[in-house]
């Protein structure tokens, strides 16, 4: 019965083989309708911002939408402020005939919006990686789950915005690098989520000198090693496996950036059961997801008290990811 249970989860075989659809989706500032007291004033409920039922059900909604279409086996999510608003999304996708069994949010810190996942796989064990003490650094949710015989470790980032230098990213870099060590470059590991860094960041610090407090060295390309080259202690990011015009997930003032990244172990490259599908790397580009040349972002009106209108999605594009996972491991 476990036999075919996990192909169910995993989809179809096909010559031996099933595929396992993995997404990241920073869904821009799912907050629920409970004073916590640590909510951005616009989303505080029930006040003249009209953060309310009925703009939480629509957010709830179009987010819903976007998770429904993308129907990954596994989608990690950034910016959901509590557990009761991940399960209120989760509720909402068994409504739409998705339903995910499994989910988890990293909550062992207040920070305001936090990291979580949702997956039709079941989870060996779930653990956070503390970054710092400070809440000015978000937790990093680390997962693992067992593909058949095959142990996958996924780590699941929201890394400090642009609003802080490189040296604030660089803090999180190295406390992910410092866990993937301990359990081992060798084994299969993927990191995903909103790093707030480009997937060749050292070059864009050409152009964005006041962010570089570093002498030009970065968190995702320095401290991480994914610069393209492939050594036993390197990591490789994905976007390096399409085409450069498809590579980003978030247009900032009319340019293309790859915030949002999935980044894999070299075992996840070479290993024959459980491997990176080529050329399966792509932003979720549906055309309801822009408005204009834009992602259709979440709308608040502007002025001294901003208001929610009920409209949009998120700032960012999910971004997907396939392995292919042979039949004989399952």
């Amino acid at each position: 019965m476990k036999f075919f249970t996990l192909l169910l989860l995993l989809g179809a075989i096909v010559y031996g083989e099933s595929t396992l659809k993995i997404a990241t989706y920073n869904v821009e500032n799912l907050f629920d309708l409970q004073r916590s007291g640590h909510e951005y004033k616009e989303y505080i409920p029930n006040t003249p911002s009209q953060w309310n039922r009925r703009t939480y059900a629509i957010k709830l909604k179009n987010i819903a939408r976007v998770i429904k279409d993308i129907n990954a086996d596994i989608i990690v999510l950034q910016e959901i402020e509590s557990l009761q608003a991940l399960k209120d999304l989760r509720y909402k996708l068994k409504q739409e005939n998705l339903y995910y069994q499994y989910y988890k949010i990293a909550n062992q810190k207040n920070t305001t919006i936090k990291v979580a996942i949702l997956s039709k796989i079941p989870f060996v064990y779930t653990r956070e990686v503390f970054v710092t003490s400070s809440y000015r650094y978000r937790n990093i949710l680390e997962v693992k789950l067992k593909i058949g015989t095959q142990d996958l470790y996924m780590f699941v980032n929201h890394w400090k915005s642009k609003s802080g230098p490189e040296s604030q990213r660089i803090v999180s870099a190295k406390a992910l690098r410092k866990r993937i060590q301990a359990i081992g470059f060798d084994k299969n590991i993927i990191l995903l989520g909103d790093f707030n860094s480009d997937y060749e960041e050292y070059k864009r610090f050409q152009r964005k000198r006041k962010l570089n407090d570093t002498n030009g060295y970065t968190g995702i390309n320095d401290v991480l090693h994914t610069k393209n080259k492939h050594t036993k202690k390197s990591l490789y990011n994905l976007w390096y496996d399409t085409n450069k015009e498809n590579r980003y997930s978030y247009i900032y003032r009319g340019k293309k950036e790859a915030m949002d990244n999935i980044i894999v172990s070299p075992a996840l490259l070479t290993n024959p059961q459980l491997h990176y599908k080529k050329n399966s790397i792509r932003a979720f580009d549906k055309g309801y997801l822009f408005k204009g040349k834009y992602p259709y972002r979440w709308k608040t009106s502007r002025g001294k008290i901003r208001k929610h209108k009920g409209k949009g999605y998120s700032d960012h594009l999910p971004v997907i990811a396939e392995f292919v996972v042979k039949a004989n491991t399952i």
